[in-house]
């Protein structure tokens, strides 16, 4: 199974294109139990989802691979110290002895001057057993040629959609798969949009909309739902090992685990852009 369990929403309000509230205690427990028994066994958090790592060791997660997300490193006289000591206090959160994968949430902070010294304090971690494996959480393909001058890395997360084919055209996954590099998609349902009907969809989108009609006009002709096109195509890609969806209940994860299912259908060339107003949801917020 590919898929991977976002927990954002277990620990804050998520989403920028239509906010949904944290997710309750007892939700959040049904979901992690449900996901187990399918097969799910890869949860995806992050030091800055509020007190999602405090809830997963609440439920109890010894079973599943769990990674995290380091947030960015601040001015600290000794760099190695900071990481360790905020990892251990990951670790205390979620009660579990290692993390899966440590990635950085700002990884242009590698291309300064403590660039280096963050890369080798990472592999501190892997050395001392705390992490097995580290990465980064990207926005896009052109950040990887500086990123990986600094080091290597074990794991790259990254936006990849129907829409967001950036990681794919650039040679980058490809680069990736060569260099033995685990890659972990996500925003496959770019926060929701690609899920809404063409009413739902905030006004702002509207300057796109010839390629939402293109795009609901594949999603027909496949005779799949929205979300089963949408899944479908990326977790049929092969150099990707994991695809992260995140979920605001159960029957939310219900209905995804459902779809994987579903085949994928042939994609359109009349679906890519590079437009990154649409493609980064941080930009969304200066839209007018």
């Amino acid at each position: 199974m590919k898929l991977a369990l976002g927990t954002a929403q277990f620990g804050l309000p998520y989403g920028i294109a239509s906010p949904q509230p944290q997710i309750t205690y007892w939700e959040s427990k049904s979901i992690i139990d449900y996901s187990a028994s399918q097969g799910m066994n890869v949860l995806d958090t992050a030091m800055g989802y509020g007190n999602s790592e405090a809830r997963l060791g609440e439920i109890g997660i010894d079973d599943w691979k769990v990674i995290s997300k380091l947030p960015e490193v601040p001015e600290v006289e000794n760099i190695a110290t900071w990481i360790v000591n905020a990892v251990k206090s990951s670790l205390e959160k979620l009660k579990v002895e290692s993390l899966y994968g440590l990635l950085l949430h700002r990884p242009t902070q590698l291309l300064g001057d403590k660039g280096p010294e963050i890369h080798a304090a990472l592999q501190c971690l892997k050395t001392d057993g705390l992490v097995q494996k580290t990465g980064v959480s990207i926005y896009g393909p052109s950040e990887l040629e500086s990123i990986f001058a600094v080091g290597e890395f074990d794991l790259v997360q990254s936006p990849l959609s129907v829409l967001d084919r950036r990681l794919i055209t650039s040679g980058w996954l490809a680069k990736l798969a060569d260099r033995g590099v685990e890659v972990h998609a996500r925003s496959v349902f770019l926060q929701g949009l690609l899920l809404m009907s063409a009413d739902q969809r905030p006004q702002k989108f509207d300057r796109w909309s010839g390629l939402w009609g293109r795009y609901h006009d594949w999603v027909a002709v496949s005779g799949l739902s929205q979300l089963e096109a949408c899944l479908g195509y990326v977790s049929a890609i092969p150099q990707v090992q994991q695809v992260v969806v995140g979920v605001n209940g159960l029957n939310h994860i219900k209905e995804i685990l459902q779809a994987e299912t579903n085949p994928a259908p042939s994609w359109s060339t009349a679906l890519a852009t590079d437009d990154e107003e649409l493609l980064n949801p941080l930009a969304w917020l200066h839209l007018p």
